[in-house]
């Protein structure tokens, strides 16, 4: 007989739903990455460049990862990570939230957010 490992406990597609709904409306910055992409590395840098505060979910480190970008990709119509949120908002990947800061449109948003938890 061979040893059979526990299946991981999977939530219901309306909790995995509900997570990640909190996640992002708790949190001005939420970055869903993985440890190994590139374009996720490129985001937090970016982030990290500018002192802004992000929370992020690995989704490869994630016992419900797989689960949540499947949703994530019914919620913003695209499955690659990172998948990048501020202020409640998909803003897109890497390349968009880099376009976004070099047309001077991310800071403000960030700012927005920020003011509105500190109110």
């Amino acid at each position: 007989m061979g040893n059979s490992q526990p299946a991981a406990v999977e939530l219901s597609n309306d909790a995995a739903v509900n997570q990640i709904q909190d996640i992002i409306s708790d949190n001005c910055v939420v970055i869903f990455s993985k440890t190994t992409c590139p374009y996720c590395k490129m985001a937090k840098n970016l982030f990290e460049g500018l002192n802004v505060n992000y929370t992020v979910v690995e989704l490869d480190k994630n016992t419900n990862g797989r689960q949540f970008q499947d949703i994530l990709a019914q919620m913003t119509g695209a499955r690659t990570v990172p998948r990048v949120f501020i202020n409640g908002t998909c803003v897109g990947g890497a390349e968009e939230t880099q376009k976004l800061h070099k047309e001077g449109k991310l800071l403000p948003l960030v700012h927005q957010c920020q003011k509105q938890a500190n109110s």
